[in-house]
């Protein structure tokens, strides 16, 4: 799709590229703030460790509008499966005490197993103070070691450092790729929830989530921490995705990763030689993969535009990202406003609570016609010195800012730029653009574009992106 930049979206680049600075020798500095991330599906957290003797061997959920056979078919499949389910444990090395807690499934007679990313990162990144181990449903226990892992999908591939301690398993197989599943139909979450023990959380199958950027699973039941990486079944008992998530804010919403991604990572990397360093080079090659294909994809979709009858303001498309509305009637300072906030449903995890790669959209359309132009400015001002930028210290370093006037075909905006270098991750960023309108004395909109984990280069085209999609409405230009 070709979009029509004129010369005012040469200007707009022309401006955003005078920012080009280098990480060490930034224009200008703003304190580092930090920034809570938004809402979305959460990962799983280490849960507290249970003495054995309270840990019960299974759980399966009873539901009196079920019939009897879906409970029977949820014993059968735990059974079947059970002595291929693995609890995996990060443990602090110095203490040998555990960080975290998830599961793990076998997928081979070689010893091969599946988890998420998110259960072995700590190892992955920090081996020197982390190691991972397994323990059966049979109470077999052993060291792990990494032999790959697919930080955008989630999924990591593992094996025990003596493979022949699993010797005389089934490995799970595989649901076929040309098998399709129907929505509704029956499915199996097996794992160790909360480490209280190995259970199977009994829910439907509901399609695909419609914002993912990824393919993602909707599960249509319980998953809580300690399930991470472990499988879902058909009624068949093969394996049709990874436990990895669950929103927090409803019920019976979890979120499975496709197998599809698992055997692709398997076939990759069964023969990999363990990770024994620090995985920060291959964790930034697969992020920056990703951040250029989620610039591209966002720069191909053309912006809605919200219905303010001055301002153009960029929205972007529902299909990309979900966006919530909302407004305050007059306050007692007489100042009314409408806000708009929009966000990706995905991300990619990190490490502990940093997640990236990711894009978040905001606007607050502001009327102060019932205030003076003196109390509007000042408030209007208050609101813009009010943005933070930033995240954690020793993830990402201070962020740098620069400020500019730019025309939009005729429309004055005031632009702030930001950006901040991640320390591990080298050449990523979290670039933050903040426009504020400045030709009316008593009515403006506040406009922030966030990209998480986006190279210099994509972080300057976003960046124009955003700001070329503000000017006058058709009757307002008309008028000036």
């Amino acid at each position: 799709m070709t979009r029509a930049r004129g010369l005012a979206g040469a200007a707009v680049i022309a401006a955003l590229c005078a920012w080009r600075v280098s990480a060490q020798a930034p224009p200008k500095q703003a304190p580092p703030q930090q920034v809570p991330p938004p809402q979305a599906p959460s990962q799983q957290a280490p849960p507290p460790q249970v003495p054995e003797d309270q840990i019960p061997e299974l759980q399966i959920p009873q539901m009196e509008e079920q019939p009897q056979t879906l409970s029977a078919s949820a014993q059968r499949i735990y059974n079947e499966a059970r002595a291929e389910l693995l609890q995996v444990r990060t443990l602090l090395k110095g203490q040998d005490t555990q960080a975290s807690v998830g599961s793990g499934f076998l997928v081979t007679d070689a010893g091969h197993i599946i988890t998420n990313y998110h259960v072995v990162s700590q190892a992955a990144l920090q081996p020197e103070r982390y190691r991972l181990v397994y323990s059966t449903s049979s109470r077999k226990e052993g060291a792990l070691q990494i032999l790959a892992f697919d930080a955008i999908h989630d999924v990591a591939l593992v094996k025990p450092v003596d493979p022949a301690a699993l010797a005389g398993l089934t490995p799970l197989r595989f649901h076929p790729k040309e098998t399709p599943i129907s929505q509704g139909e029956r499915i199996y979450s097996l794992g160790n929830p909360l480490d209280i023990g190995f259970a199977v959380i009994e829910g439907t199958y509901n399609g695909m989530v419609e914002r993912s950027f990824y393919p993602t699973i909707f599960f249509a039941g319980s998953l809580n921490p300690g399930v991470s990486g472990g499988p879902t079944l058909d009624q068949r008992g093969r394996v049709i995705g990874v436990n990895v998530a669950a929103r927090r804010d409803g019920e019976q919403v979890s979120f499975l990763v496709p197998s599809l991604f698992a055997e692709e990572l398997l076939e990759r990397g069964r023969d990999s030689k363990p990770i024994t360093a620090p995985a920060y080079p291959e964790l930034t090659r697969q992020l920056m993969a990703h951040q250029e294909a989620l610039t591209l994809r966002f720069l191909e979709e053309p912006w809605r535009h919200a219905s303010h009858p001055r301002y153009v303001i960029p929205l972007p498309q529902e299909d990309f990202m979900r966006c919530w509305g909302r407004s305050t009637s007059p306050d007692e300072k007489g100042m009314e406003w409408e806000r708009s906030d929009c966000m990706m449903d995905s991300r990619v995890f990190v490490s502990g609570w940093l997640t990236t790669g990711t894009i978040t959209t905001r606007h607050e359309a502001y009327d102060g016609r019932k205030l003076g132009a003196l109390r509007f400015a000042q408030r209007y001002s208050a609101s813009f010195r009010n943005e933070q930028f930033g995240g954690p210290e020793r993830e990402l370093t201070t962020p740098q800012c620069t400020e500019r006037y730019v025309d939009r075909n005729g429309l004055p905006v005031r632009v702030v730029l930001c950006m901040a270098a991640y320390k591990k991750l080298v050449g990523l960023y979290d670039a933050s653009v903040l426009v504020a309108t400045v030709d009316a004395p008593r009515a403006g909109v506040l406009g922030r574009f966030d990209a998480r984990g986006v190279s210099f280069d994509n972080a300057l085209r976003l960046a124009a992106h955003y700001v070329e999609g503000f000017g006058w409405t058709a009757a307002q230009s008309a008028s000036h």
